[in-house]
């Protein structure tokens, strides 16, 4: 029993570190850095490394189910500039004497 326990407290760790994605095709390209696959007429271009796992021997034509993740590298905001501008005008419009 606390074994499961374990696996399942483990599996949800592992869970919250980013979504699981897949997508089943044929292979289009396939490189050591990248692999891609068409899904109903849409490429699907994933990078891969020498930790990705599964068959080597990959070649083009080949049907696959690719398991990936995605992970944000880098996130700018640009809401706070917007919000900054509209702070500056009302700033102006309370300085500005009532019109009558």
């Amino acid at each position: 029993m606390k074994r499961l326990i374990a696996v399942v407290a483990a599996t949800m760790l592992l869970g919250t570190v980013a979504y699981a994605y897949q997508v089943t095709g044929p292979v289009l390209e396939v490189t050591d850095t990248k692999i891609v696959v068409d899904k109903n007429g849409e490429k699907h271009e994933i990078a891969r490394d020498k930790d990705t796992k599964g068959d080597k021997n990959i070649k083009k034509g080949d049907r696959v189910t690719v398991q990936y993740r995605m992970t944000a590298t880098e996130i700018e905001s640009k809401a706070g500039k917007k919000d900054d501008k509209a702070k500056d005008m009302k700033k102006e419009d309370a300085k500005a004497p009532a019109k009558k």
